[in-house]
Formats: C-alpha cells, sequence, structure tokens
C-alpha cells in the first residue's frame, strides 16, 4: 500500500488495469445494487441548489423518487447516499440515444448549466472512500459488471490511478496526486503494521 498525506492507497488502485467502457456495460453501475451513490457531506447542500435547475432534464421516475423521498437518505451505516428509484437505479440517470446510462448533473455540467460536475463516488468508481478517522483509505471496488473495463484497461495497459487522474487531482489535488505517481513508479510502498 501506498500512503500520500493522510490518504493510504491500496496496491490495486496501483496496478490492476481499469478503463470504463460505456457502450459495452451501458452505464450498469448507476443502475445495479440497491443503494445510490455515497455522497460527502459538503455535497447535499450542492443538490439541494443545483436541483431546481436540473430536475426537468430527469427522467419522470427519477423526479417522482425524488419527490416522494428526498434528494438523499442514509443507509445502514450512518452514509448518506443518491435517492434510487425502487431501492435500483440512481434517481439522477438519464439514457442516451443509444440506451446508455449517464448521469443527469454530469450532463447538466456539461452543457454549462451547473459548476458541479457529480458525486465525487461517481466521479472515482471503482475507486471506493473509506474515512479512517482524518485519514482516508482508496481500495479497488471489483465488481463483475466491470470486466470490460478490466479488459479494456488491460489492453491499453492503464492503471486505475492512471484512468482516474482527473477525479484523484479533483479530490486530493495535483501536488498530492503527483507524489502518489512518484512513490508508484519509485515502488515506495509503505510499511503497514498490525495496528492499520
Amino acid at each position: 500500500m501506498y500512503i500520500v498525506d493522510n490518504v493510504y492507497v491500496s496496491d490495486e488502485v496501483a496496478e490492476e488495469y481499469f478503463i470504463c467502457d460505456l457502450e459495452s456495460c451501458k452505464g450498469a453501475c448507476c443502475v445495479e445494487g440497491d443503494l445510490g451513490a455515497p455522497l460527502e457531506e459538503e455535497e447535499l447542500a450542492i443538490l439541494d441548489n443545483i436541483y431546481p435547475i436540473i430536475k426537468n432534464s430527469l427522467t419522470s421516475k427519477g423526479n417522482r423518487a425524488i419527490k416522494k423521498n428526498g434528494l438523499y437518505a442514509m443507509d445502514k451505516e450512518g452514509g448518506i447516499n443518491t435517492t434510487t428509484i425502487n431501492n435500483h437505479e440512481c434517481a439522477f440517470v438519464v439514457y442516451d440515444e443509444k440506451g446508455t446510462l449517464k448521469c443527469g448533473i454530469e450532463q447538466a455540467y456539461l452543457r454549462g448549466k451547473i459548476d458541479f460536475q457529480k458525486p465525487i463516488s461517481c466521479h472515482l468508481y471503482p475507486i471506493r472512500i473509506t474515512k479512517l478517522g482524518i485519514e482516508e483509505a482508496l481500495n479497488y471496488d471489483r465488481w463483475d459488471i466491470c470486466n470490460c473495463a478490466i479488459k479494456k484497461g488491460t489492453k491499453h495497459k492503464l492503471a486505475i490511478y492512471q484512468f482516474l487522474k482527473e477525479p484523484l487531482i479533483r479530490k486530493y489535488g495535483e501536488i498530492w496526486y503527483q507524489k502518489l505517481c512518484d512513490q508508484i513508479e519509485k515502488g515506495e510502498k509503505a510499511v503497514v503494521t498490525d495496528d492499520f
């Protein structure tokens, strides 16, 4: 594992290959599972503010779910996630002309309607963040719906941390990201004790 400032990065993030392949998976990570996207505390107010701007771009099912349940909900572990439609797809998904799921928030961002791209947990996927007090751990969330992304990443020899350069910089900054790259390139793994 690598440690950059107060962030622990698993070996898999550094070594496993991955490139999202939306043409193959059709955005399955936005619909599979029974929880929406994990949200950071500061993202709650952002969703409150942008919803009136983006709601007309969302599906009628998504808007009904939001009207009934709110923009986000707490899970059993105390985390906060985006609302889902019938405990399935995220209420913020939209479909393109090919039937591929896209993030309605990101689509509004790309059209210049809002300045928030999408929840950082979505931007960082397949990395999942685990909070450890003031520290955080970044782990690879391996899921069979992403097998096509593994194949594509392997073909292009692009590791997860390289594929996710933009969201990692968005979350932790360019200096942090460069430190991570330097450690990985030099093979400077941290020695972790049983206390971790």
